[in-house]
């Protein structure tokens, strides 16, 4: 397994298509998708990734091209998750150690997302009964809800 410092992986709200990509699109290559254990629940309007040795979070890995992203990452993320290098595999079977943002609250009050995959999860579900969530460049729909950025 690699070590490498300046690679994230991404299991919710930055992932491609959902509303916080674009703190990332740019400054960060998407390498492709891949997994890790853990367990995901909704927060209402973006997931946190919980530790779990048996279930899994499916996400998108990326590649840092700029060092003060991950400092405004932090800032975006705020208190109520911390970042720590984490096992990840990509699809492809290749494994390395990238940052993973993880929930450090309790999440008594979350919906549990158990195949941990929260673009099916998002796309799966409605969040406006008045009328359709917008959808993405990606055809993926999203909650109205104002996000923390």
């Amino acid at each position: 397994m690699s070590e490498a410092p300046d690679l994230l992986f991404a299991y919710g709200t930055l992932m491609r298509g959902l509303p916080l990509h674009h703190l990332i699109e740019r400054r960060a290559e998407f390498l492709g998708g891949g997994s890790m254990n853990g367990r995901l629940v909704d927060l209402g309007g973006y997931p946190g990734a919980l530790p779990d040795r048996v279930a899994t979070v499916r996400g998108e890995v990326y590649r840092l091209l700029c060092a003060e992203l991950l400092a405004a990452l932090d800032a975006a993320e705020g208190p109520e998750f911390f970042r720590r290098l984490t096992p990840v595999s990509l699809d492809d079977g290749r494994e390395m150690q990238a940052w993973v943002y993880w929930f450090t609250r309790r999440a008594s009050r979350a919906v549990p997302i158990p195949d941990g995959d929260y673009r099916r999860h998002v796309t799966a579900h409605s969040w406006s009964r008045e009328r359709p969530a917008p959808l993405s460049r990606e055809g993926i729909r999203w909650p109205r809800r104002v996000l923390p950025i």
